[in-house]
This record gives C-alpha cells, sequence and structure tokens, in this order.
C-alpha cells in the first residue's frame, strides 16, 4: 500500500505531465519544485483560490523557469539543492530511442544521438521523476506513439531518480 505522501507525489507526476503534455512535443527539459499545498497557501494566501481544488495534504508544482540544463541534465542536477521548504522535486526530460532489434547498429561515438534522432523506427518518450525528501520517488512515462497510456513505476527511470532523489539531500 502507497503512504499518503507516495500518491501525493504520483498524483503531482500526473498533472505535472498533463500541464507538459499540453504544450506538445519537443519541449525542452523542465524542473518544478513541490512544496505542498497547504503550506503553499499558509505563505501565499491569495492563491487559494487558484489552488481551491487541490487537496491540501497533497503537493504543488512550482515549475523552475531558469533551469536550462543543456544536454547534460544529471549534472545539472548535481548543482541544485533547494530550501527546507521544499517537500520534493519532479524532472521531465523528453529523449528519443530505438527498440533492442536496433541496438548494435548504434554507433559508439559522438553520432549516437544524432543517429537515433533520425532513425525512421525511433521512439519518442516523455518521462517525469519525482523524488521527496523521505527519499521515495516514481516515475511516470508517455511514449508519442501511445498518447493515451501512461507508464509509471517506482523504478522506471534509475539514474534520473538518483539524479532528482540528489537535489534534496
Amino acid at each position: 500500500m502507497l503512504s499518503p505522501d507516495h500518491s501525493a507525489l504520483v498524483a503531482s507526476l500526473v498533472e505535472v505531465e498533463r500541464h507538459v503534455g499540453a504544450s506538445g512535443w519537443d519541449q525542452p527539459s523542465r524542473l518544478f519544485a513541490l512544496v505542498r499545498t497547504a503550506d503553499l497557501i499558509a505563505a501565499e494566501p491569495q492563491l487559494a483560490n487558484q489552488l481551491g481544488a487541490a487537496p491540501p495534504d497533497g503537493f504543488s508544482s512550482v515549475e523552475q523557469d531558469d533551469f536550462h540544463p543543456g544536454a547534460d541534465v544529471l549534472g545539472a542536477l548535481q548543482r541544485i539543492s533547494w530550501p527546507e521548504t521544499v517537500a520534493g522535486c519532479v524532472m521531465v526530460v523528453e529523449r528519443c530511442f530505438l527498440s533492442k532489434e536496433h541496438e548494435d547498429d548504434i554507433p559508439d561515438d559522438d553520432t549516437a544521438t544524432d543517429y537515433v534522432a533520425s532513425h525512421p523506427d525511433k521512439q519518442d518518450i516523455r518521462v517525469v521523476v519525482g523524488a521527496l525528501r523521505d527519499g521515495s520517488s516514481h516515475g511516470v512515462a508517455r511514449l508519442m506513439s501511445s498518447p493515451d497510456e501512461l507508464l509509471g513505476g517506482d523504478n522506471l527511470v534509475p539514474g534520473l531518480s538518483a539524479g532528482v532523489l540528489g537535489t534534496l539531500q
């Protein structure tokens, strides 16, 4: 059974994925702080009407507009730390990949990214990973080829989960 905080984390990831997805594909990597909704309303009462439907025991996401990691998302995450008022963090990245049947064809050099991006069988994916200060994490993902299906799991993208969690320690 999921803890209330873990359930709230999953709900926040779904909300962030829908928010980012509303702008279509080919989005840059994006970073969000998670704050407890009750704490946010206490600190900023004028937001109460805007957050009216949000459960007070849940989290509200606050996008970090100044986050521009370039290609090295994990390196950028290593340089981030949050104040104690931030309960968690969410990272959104879009990538493309090839199925296992094409794995041996991918070059082992600087051209690999371009090779995958231009391959006719590539798959585009949006991954949303979040973590909380208690060490829990979760991820959701959507394939461009299956827009009505949202995949999810606690260990969906282990490296990205570790990077996101590292910003909270």
